[in-house]
């Protein structure tokens, strides 16, 4: 007898909320935080994972909560997007975790990170699945003032003026697009009646097409906001970088795709085969272009790679734009990718910044010889992100040009010609750090960091890789002893670069997964039939597939 995890799923929401709780509980005891922590993200995983190969060739399921049938319950459905989502976040965010958690044992600091830090860590997590399965207008919104509280607080911990400085930016934003947000649901609800999205396909296709467009803007406002597409994109630069390194890689994979999953069911469920594609394609032009000319003009990593993030939303606007079965198998895979290449790129940039004292390229000199390990954990997934062959990059470009010319229309290739220059735009970045970071030596650092120099107590270079050790600690700016190369952040970090590498390797597979969840986001019939069949019958039958 086969079980239906899938049911399972709002366990998804609920196990980091009692690990959060349970940590609350526990707040003075830091190492029993820490495992209580990775106990809960370790069987979040387990639990994604079942769910994930429950629904591999299945249509959607609804899991009614309380047994309220919709529209007037709470519904959460679960579809190959929402599961590969819910499965990719979690494995960014406990690599993460193990990220974070390695550098405060490695400092000898029982306090760090913080307490508070682990309970708010679960509630982004249950935040951000809270989002990835959300059913109707409302609870999307729940989820992201989850997510969104959470991250005000990781975004400001440390309470650095620069920090708080940044948050406050972000606080700001974020309110606005909340409000617009919720303004939306509203006047959603009032020229409808209903917040449930497997009703409001139905139902909004009756308003007049004067009052579809005004809310359909509304919701591409919001969205866009928090998926950081152009013009709404200027605050993530300076929000970002101002984090710690753990935050800023959770925020950098995870928070934005939010936005991009939201814009891909409003775009297939909502308001499907509208004229508002064209204006789409030029804003993912535009965020192409603007997010990658922005990184080539940094000289600190943090920043650079925040643009090139900003520039490679453009890409996933560009395949919803195009709306074809073949385009939304691409960005279902291309958002997979990205989450776990770009939250890659900020772990290493946070071991950068601690083995060479900053991340200002001008400062930094000489670590490939420094640290061979840490120039091949920057190189891999700097190749993947610039789109080299055969990695999962190139695939999933390669996957969105296709489907952009198979279109045809004028508009489509000049959005493959700008997709092929940004993606040589974004080797020519990453290219270029990798020079001056790690190719050049360390006296030719323009201003190089006194740690940049460190050298232990007997006089050599500090060894970057295996256990923790006293070779590998270095006494600098009166710190103590310092652990430069933690193996619990090298192995965090090495285990998500050879996730980005399995991308390519099980290329095959995840595309299959790809193409099921695209022809369910093509037939909203499918997810409308699972969210009002018979309470506890929410799948969709043979003959619906």
């Amino acid at each position: 007898m086969n079980y239906d995890f899938a049911q399972l799923a709002p366990l998804a929401v609920v196990i980091p909320f009692l690990g959060a709780a349970m940590n609350m509980l526990i707040v003075h005891r830091n190492r029993l935080q820490r495992f209580v922590t990775i106990g809960a993200m370790s069987v979040t995983l387990a639990l994604n994972v079942m769910i994930m190969i429950t629904v591999w060739n299945q249509g959607p399921q609804a899991i009614h909560l309380g047994d309220w049938a919709a529209p007037f319950g709470i519904v959460m459905v679960v579809d190959q997007l929402s599961a590969l989502m819910l499965v990719v976040s979690v494995v960014v965010s406990l690599a993460v975790l193990i990220y974070a958690a390695g550098e405060g044992v490695a400092d000898g600091d029982d306090e760090g990170p913080i307490s508070i830090f682990y309970p708010t860590f679960l509630i982004l997590v249950a935040g951000v699945s809270n989002a990835f399965l959300a059913g109707d207008l409302f609870n999307l919104y729940v989820g992201f003032e989850i997510l969104l509280t959470a991250s005000y607080v990781l975004l400001t911990m440390g309470g650095t003026v620069q920090r708080i400085r940044a948050g406050v930016t972000y606080v700001v934003v974020s309110v606005i697009s909340s409000v617009l947000f919720l303004i939306s649901i509203g006047m959603i609800y009032g020229a409808t009646g209903t917040v449930n999205m497997a009703d409001l396909s139905m139902k909004l296709a009756d308003l007049p097409q004067g009052t579809q467009m005004q809310l359909h803007l509304m919701l591409l406002i919001a969205f866009g906001v928090k998926a950081a597409i152009f013009p709404l994109s200027f605050w993530l630069p300076d929000s970002y970088p101002t984090a710690s390194a753990p935050v800023t890689a959770v925020f950098a994979g995870l928070l934005t795709k939010v936005g991009v999953y939201s814009i891909i069911r409003t775009e297939t469920l909502l308001f499907p085969g509208t004229q508002i594609n064209d204006l789409l394609m030029w804003v993912a032009l535009l965020t192409m272009l603007v997010g990658i000319l922005g990184a080539l003009a940094q000289i600190d990593i943090k920043r650079m790679l925040s643009f090139t993030l900003i520039s490679h939303i453009g890409y996933m606007i560009f395949g919803i734009a195009v709306g074809t079965e073949a385009a939304l198998a691409a960005v279902v895979y291309y958002i997979a990718h990205h989450i776990v290449i770009q939250t890659s790129l900020f772990l290493v940039a946070g071991l950068i910044e601690r083995r060479g004292g900053s991340t200002n390229v001008d400062r930094l000199a000489g670590m490939l010889k420094i640290s061979p390990l840490l120039g091949i954990l920057y190189m891999i997934p700097a190749l993947n992100l610039g789109g080299i062959p055969p990695f999962s990059g190139f695939l999933g470009k390669v996957g969105l040009l296709e489907a952009g010319v198979a279109r045809g229309t004028g508009l489509d290739y000049l959005l493959v010609g700008v997709s092929v220059f940004v993606s040589l735009l974004t080797l020519l970045a990453l290219i270029r750090v990798w020079i001056r970071v790690f190719l050049r030596s360390v006296d030719d650092a323009e201003y190089p960091d006194p740690v940049l120099r460190s050298t232990t107590v007997d006089g050599k270079r500090p060894r970057t890789s295996g256990p923790a050790s006293r070779d590998q600690s270095s006494t600098f700016a009166g710190r103590g002893a310092v652990v430069l190369m933690p193996s619990f952040m090298v192995g965090a970090t090495t285990a998500l670069v050879i996730v980005g590498v399995a991308l390519t390797v099980f290329a095959g597979p995840l595309f299959d997964l790809a193409d099921n969840a695209s022809q369910n986001l093509i037939n909203p019939d499918r997810y409308i039939d699972a969210v009002f069949a018979p309470v506890g019958q929410g799948g969709v039958s043979e003959e619906a597939q």
